[in-house]
């Protein structure tokens, strides 16, 4: 069940990023179309030249969100016997989601960190098994089980 909910939870993060994005776009958009009305020279082209940055950087954050839920729509909630995408991982430290890097989830039973699968810990945990030990940032960290 909790699967599930990390899920949603991850799913909710891009969509609230997703939003917040777009209303972003929306007024670089409108200042860009108002830049285009001014006729002040220089200083024209100097803040049309800032808000066409904005707009592209803005234009690679929503390609990596859009990335994301890519990621996202790949998870099964299927139970997983090795770390993969979409695994609950619970180890003597920490536990972990295999999916997008979206912070921690934590509820009255659960802490549980959203990680990327191209993370470091992420990286490492992918293929392994309860059991399995793996070395982060010098320290060891057993797995106990995996959904």
């Amino acid at each position: 069940m909790i699967k599930g909910e990390l899920l949603a939870y991850c799913k909710q993060f891009v969509t609230g990023k997703l939003k917040n994005l777009n209303n972003r776009i929306q007024e670089v958009n409108q200042a860009l179309l108002s830049e285009t009305k001014s006729t002040a020279g220089d200083k024209h082209e100097t803040g049309r030249a800032m808000v066409q940055l904005e707009r592209e950087k803005l234009g690679s954050q929503l390609a990596e969100l859009e990335k994301m839920e890519k990621v996202l729509a790949r998870i099964s909630e299927t139970p997983n016997t090795i770390g993969a995408l979409g695994s609950l991982v619970v180890t003597d430290k920490a536990t972990y989601y295999l999916s997008i890097s979206a912070g921690q989830y934590k509820t009255e039973k659960h802490a549980v960190y959203c990680i990327s699968t191209v993370s470091p810990i992420g990286k490492l945990l992918l293929g392994k098994k309860a059991g399995d030990c793996i070395e982060f940032n010098g320290k060891p960290i057993t797995i106990k089980t995996i959904y």
